[in-house]
């Protein structure tokens, strides 16, 4: 088990410490450069015809005030066959059509994670809104890089970590929050999926981004800093397959707050993906999947169990979210604000690299 220190978002660069992920009284910093999407529907642009991208238009049609309009793909033949059958009214070739396109407003980025940072930096650099796939980078270099030309340039940004826009989540912080435990002693979350192990799968390739992680641990780390705060260390054990990508990673925490926080994920063994919050006077069991929970139950000192169930539309609610901040010219969402995904980003890349996972990526920006 190793330790190791945790940088706090913001501090010695001149920056406030990071926010709380859901700011009491705080609405987004609105922007002047560009005007609110208030009177034509939000129009959507696709970066990436993979597997991913279909969600993102359904969850767009299932909702008012939005449509998508283009997708691209570096394959064009790939890209017209996905507009065909997703009816998406124009298809491009390259991905620099799409941002010469003067009717897409904001683009979804959903491409494999080593891409995005380059991609998010091209879309703000052609006056894009962007919408990028968790994790929003792969490092927290980048995450800040990319949020900052947002801000800079007063256009709206927003890492796609959907779990946070769920109206469940948003209930059981509410609970948390409001004192029904009283004082919050501890959290466990956990994320298993039994992919198995192939050197040619993405999961397993470090050149793509590959590593439970990112791809997993990223929802529950994300939930446990929502539900109990920033780190000031973390220990961190775990194992990695022959590749050099991480498939299995263990770690805890004490926040700053003096809340335990343990987490869990594997993407090697089967398991409930199970999430506890205890506190002094009762503790809290979410059921379902940490990305994606079905309902909780309250559990009180003294009182019988109750439960707590919500709407669960999967994308709709991000896409709402991103719909509501256009039309009110935010440039972060207070849902998911850009500090909570550069803290997010600041536990991730520590635990990464006191694991000696290190993607390609991150040595030539050394040897640059």
């Amino acid at each position: 088990m190793s330790t190791s220190g945790i940088r706090h978002p913001g501090r010695g660069r001149g920056r406030r410490p990071v926010r709380a992920p859901y700011p009491r009284g705080y609405g987004g910093r609105v922007s002047t450069a560009y005007p609110p999407i208030v009177d034509r529907p939000v129009r959507w642009g696709l970066l990436g015809a993979g597997s991913i991208a279909p969600a993102l238009v359904r969850a767009v049609a299932s909702t008012s005030g939005g449509e998508v309009v283009a997708v691209a793909a570096r394959d064009g033949a790939r890209a017209q066959a996905f507009a065909d059958e997703h009816g998406v009214p124009r298809a491009w070739g390259s991905y620099a059509e799409l941002l010469a396109d003067d009717g897409v407003d904001v683009v979804y980025i959903s491409s494999t994670h080593p891409h995005h940072a380059a991609q998010a930096l091209d879309c703000l650099a052609a006056g894009k809104h962007v919408l990028v796939e968790k994790p929003i980078t792969l490092t927290v270099r980048d995450t800040e890089a990319v949020l900052d030309r947002a801000r800079a340039r007063g256009l709206f940004a927003m890492e796609a970590m959907w779990t946070r826009c769920l109206p469940l989540v948003r209930e059981l912080l509410g609970r948390v929050r409001s004192g029904e435990l009283g004082q919050v002693r501890s959290v466990f979350a956990a994320f298993t999926v039994p992919f198995g192990y192939d050197e040619s799968h993405r999961l397993f390739d470090l050149a793509n981004g590959g590593g439970a992680l990112m791809d997993l641990g990223v929802y529950p780390v994300t939930l446990a800093h929502l539900l109990a705060g920033h780190p000031t260390d973390v220990q961190v054990i775990g194992s990695t397959v022959p590749t050099g990508a991480d498939d299995q990673v263990g770690l805890q925490w004490r926040s700053e707050d003096g809340v335990l926080v343990q987490v869990l994920c594997d993407s090697q063994s089967h398991g409930a993906s199970r999430t506890v919050v205890r506190g002094t006077g009762g503790w809290i069991e979410v059921h379902g999947p940490v990305n994606d929970p079905e309902s909780f139950t309250v559990h009180r000192a003294g009182d019988g169990p109750e439960q707590v169930t919500g709407e669960r539309r999967g994308f709709v609610h991000q896409v709402q979210e991103v719909h509501r901040c256009l039309r009110e010219g935010l440039v972060e969402s207070p849902l998911v604000p850009h500090e909570a995904s550069v803290a997010v980003m600041t536990v991730l890349e520590s635990v990464r690299h006191e694991l000696g996972v290190r993607y390609p990526q991150e040595e030539e920006l050394r040897r640059a």
